[in-house]
């Protein structure tokens, strides 16, 4: 049981790691939305999915350690969570502190991944809505009247109204 048990803070240990990556790589990313730096962003993603990739590697093995654990504590694996493995190891304290560590320490990084990605998201949200704005008044600008404006041989020098088109965007949120 004790192999188990270090098997799975191993486990843990290594995915709180590639998560920690994975947050970085999502703090490097907002600076790169806000500069609308598409070849850099396309390599912070293709990098995001290498460690997605190990992630779920390590996920295979939690379960597979966890599975173990329910077959040897003789508990229904469906319903065995790591705070139910916690509450369980209190006859063994040490063992208990360093997996609550750990737990907390992997809840912790998710949480502030979490909440960095969605202000990706809400980056690149504004970012598309700027676009389609553009896009529209520019639309709007070519199908706009003409004005009634002559030359002095009474030809038509017409303008549509409105002039150049310049919009930016402002991330600081």
């Amino acid at each position: 049981m004790a192999s188990l048990m270090e098997n799975l803070m191993a486990v843990l240990d290594s995915e709180n790691a590639e998560y920690e990556t994975l947050l970085e790589l999502s703090r490097r990313k907002t600076p790169v939305i806000v500069a609308g730096n598409l070849e850099e962003l396309e390599k912070i993603t293709d990098e995001e999915q290498n460690v997605v990739e190990r992630i779920n590697r390590l996920d295979k093995t939690r379960v597979e350690v966890t599975a173990d654990i329910a077959n040897v504590m003789n508990k229904d694996v469906a319903s065995l969570k790591l705070t139910n493995i916690i509450e369980l190891l209190e006859k063994r304290p040490a063992e208990q502190n360093k997996l609550a560590d750990i737990y907390d320490r992997l809840q912790k990084t998710v949480r502030e991944m979490v909440r960095i990605n969605e202000h990706n998201r809400d980056l690149i949200m504004d970012s598309l809505e700027m676009v389609d704005f553009e896009l529209q008044l520019m639309q709007s600008m070519r199908s706009a009247p003409e004005t009634a404006d002559y030359t002095s041989n009474a030809q038509s020098a017409g303008m549509a109204y409105g002039g150049r088109v310049s919009a930016s965007f402002d991330a600081k949120q």
